[in-house]
């Protein structure tokens, strides 16, 4: 520590700011490597400068979310790893745009903390940068907050803004949805960002696991099963719509499962049969289901199931789908159907 920061009252006080501009330094480089032709400008100003992509006309529209990881954030400090709710929380907003239709443009994020630690930033940050050239897009700032007193010592929080485009035109909306609709469902890499309160739970309090003890059934550790990254479905779902493929509604499985999240964009006057014998539900899911006496149906409103986006298409455009998935090597599920909904009953039910 250097002579001006111990005798630094700010620094006595629990905030070392030298030392987080140190770390906001070493990361300039790796966030640079994410600018895309669209970036106007570095990092470092108060502001990012992004302008509307080459094409732009009055009719593009901008598309934002912003989401955060959740307690995933406690397992990845007891495995004091770090990079990987970097690609989390952006693979998680750009799904959340992707439903209506919208491609990337840049994220933001923002980083609290009680005490800055420069290694564990700049996993974070790693992760960011990975998953924003994956998807194509700029990491154009953020923000890092020191706060002690206000955040557990050891822990932090993060959370990320994204903003796309999509033209009106091509805007997805979910009200073209009708009876008769096919219900493709493809398959997250586990539970994605959300049921982690109750994840925690089963294994470290009812079953008393550790991350680094053996998920029964599989090669994987708790610790790797949990910290399994949020999925971008940003490719697969682009080449459909590349491929003039109609898509009624795509809906992200998140918090909320499939009856809170499918819903959401449903008319009022159908109903989402969803047959779950349709995929095979992974491992993690039954041992939560089975070691926490979770019930079915709430299994299915806190977790993803296997099933991290759904997509609601006309049925003559199912053979389409299948070629372009066959294509890039894409796995799916046809794990529903579209009815015509009676009386106020819920909107999303379960045939098997």
């Amino acid at each position: 520590m250097s002579t001006k920061a111990q005798h630094s009252a700010y620094a006595q006080a629990g905030v070392n700011i030298d030392s987080k501009m140190t770390a906001l330094k070493a990361i300039k480089e790796m966030v640079g490597k994410t600018k895309t032709v669209n970036v106007v400008g570095g990092i470092g100003s108060f502001g990012g400068l992004c302008r509307l992509p080459q094409g732009s006309t009055k009719s593009t529209l901008l598309v934002s979310s912003t989401d955060g990881v959740g307690t995933k954030l406690k397992v990845a400090v007891m495995m004091n790893k770090h990079d990987t709710v970097g690609q989390d929380i952006v693979n998680h907003c750009v799904n959340d745009i992707l439903v209506q239709g919208a491609r990337p443009l840049f994220f933001m994020d923002y980083v609290g903390a009680s005490k800055f630690d420069g290694n564990v930033f700049q996993q974070i940050v790693s992760g960011l940068c990975k998953a924003c050239k994956e998807n194509n897009m700029a990491l154009l700032g953020g923000e890092t907050a020191e706060l002690p007193g206000l955040y557990p010592v050891n822990e932090y929080d993060l959370t990320g803004t994204i903003v796309g485009t999509v033209s009106r035109a091509q805007l997805v909306t979910g009200k073209s949805i009708r009876a008769g609709d096919v219900i493709v469902g493809l398959p997250s890499g586990g539970l994605q960002t959300n049921g982690y309160s109750l994840a925690r739970r089963v294994f470290f309090d009812i079953c008393q696991l550790t991350p680094k003890d053996k998920l029964p059934g599989t090669n994987q550790t708790v610790g790797e099963a949990l910290l399994a990254v949020h999925k971008s479905f940003l490719k697969p779902v682009t080449r459909l719509l590349d491929n003039k493929i109609k898509i009624s509604g795509m809906a992200h499985i998140t918090g909320g499962g499939f009856p809170d999240n499918i819903p959401r964009v449903l008319p009022k006057a159908v109903v989402a049969e969803i047959d779950r014998s349709t995929w095979e539900v992974p491992t993690i899911f039954k041992f939560i289901e089975r070691q926490g006496r979770v019930e079915r149906d709430e299994m299915y409103r806190v977790f993803n199931m296997g099933i991290g986006f759904v997509l609601i298409l006309p049925k003559n455009q199912l053979p389409r789908l299948k070629a372009v998935f066959r294509n890039i090597r894409q796995p799916w599920y046809q794990i529903g159907v579209v009815r015509v909904r009676k009386g106020n009953g819920p909107q999303v039910v379960y045939k098997n």
